[in-house]
C-alpha cells in the first residue's frame, strides 16, 4: 500500500500550476496519471480530498486554477450570466488556462515517467470544462477525459479535433439529474455532441445536485480501473 500523505503534500514538479500529488505506488512498473480540475471558486485541496479511493497505480496530480477570486479561491476563467440565463465567459481567460493545460499534461507524465497513453484529465464543474475542452481540442495528450457535473463549452466546438483523432478515446460524463448549477442538460448535450466521434463514452446521470456523491466516485473509480486494467 502506499504510505499515507498529508493532504497538504506539494508536488515536486516544474509546472505552470500550484498543485498537490499524491504518487503511485513505487512499486507499479508502469503507473498512471490522474490530473484533477476544481470548481470555480474552489482551490486545489478539493478534489485532492478524493485520493484516498483513487486506485494506487494511478499518480494523482490536482492543480490550482491560475485567476484568483479571493482568498482561498480560484477559476479557470472568469463568467457572467446573462438576465436569460445564458452564460458569457471570458475567452481570453479560459485560452490562456487550456493554453497552460497543454504544456502541464505532458510534462507531468513526463516528469513522472508515465507512458504516453497512461494519462488521464478530469474535473468538477468549471474543472470538467476545461477538462472536456482539452480532450475535444488536443486528444492527443491523453487518454481519457473525466467530466464531473461540467458542459461543453460553445468556443471550443469549431476547434474540435478531426475523428480519426479520437480512435481509442475514452470519456466519462457524470451528472446530477437535480443540479441547479449547471442543469443536467448540458450533460445531455456533451452527450450528442461526441456521439458522432469514434471514442468511448460512459455516460451516467446521478440522482443528486451540484455535488459528487459516493455512488458517483464509485462508478467512476471503477471506470478507472477498467481504464487501466491491473496495471
Amino acid at each position: 500500500m502506499i504510505a499515507p500523505l498529508h493532504r497538504d503534500t506539494p508536488a515536486m514538479l516544474d509546472l505552470p500550476f500550484t498543485c498537490l500529488h499524491r504518487p503511485a505506488n513505487s512499486a507499479v512498473r508502469h503507473p498512471w496519471l490522474l490530473v484533477l480540475m476544481h470548481g470555480v471558486g474552489s482551490n486545489e485541496h478539493d478534489l485532492f480530498g478524493l485520493t484516498p479511493q483513487i486506485p494506487e497505480h494511478f499518480h494523482v496530480l490536482s492543480l490550482r486554477a491560475p485567476f484568483r477570486m479571493g482568498p482561498g479561491a480560484f477559476a479557470w476563467f472568469d463568467f457572467s450570466i446573462e438576465p436569460g440565463g445564458e452564460r458569457t465567459i471570458d475567452e481570453a481567460q479560459e485560452a490562456h488556462s487550456r493554453a497552460l493545460l497543454e504544456q502541464a499534461v505532458p510534462s507531468a507524465a513526463r516528469q513522472l515517467g508515465v507512458e504516453p497513453g497512461r494519462t488521464v484529465v478530469g474535473g468538477f464543474s468549471q474543472g470538467g470544462i476545461m477538462a472536456l475542452s482539452l480532450l475535444l481540442t488536443r486528444p492527443g495528450l491523453m487518454h481519457a477525459g473525466l467530466v464531473w457535473h461540467g458542459r461543453l463549452l460553445a468556443q471550443a466546438v469549431p476547434y474540435i479535433a478531426s475523428a480519426d483523432a479520437f480512435h481509442g478515446k475514452h470519456l466519462r460524463v457524470s451528472h446530477g439529474t437535480h443540479d441547479n448549477v449547471i442543469p443536467l442538460a448540458h450533460a445531455q448535450a456533451i452527450r450528442r455532441q461526441v456521439q458522432a466521434l469514434p471514442l468511448h463514452l460512459s455516460y451516467e446521470e446521478f440522482a443528486g445536485a451540484h455535488e459528487i456523491r459516493q455512488a458517483e466516485l464509485a462508478h467512476t473509480v471503477a471506470w478507472l480501473q477498467g481504464l487501466s486494467g491491473a496495471a
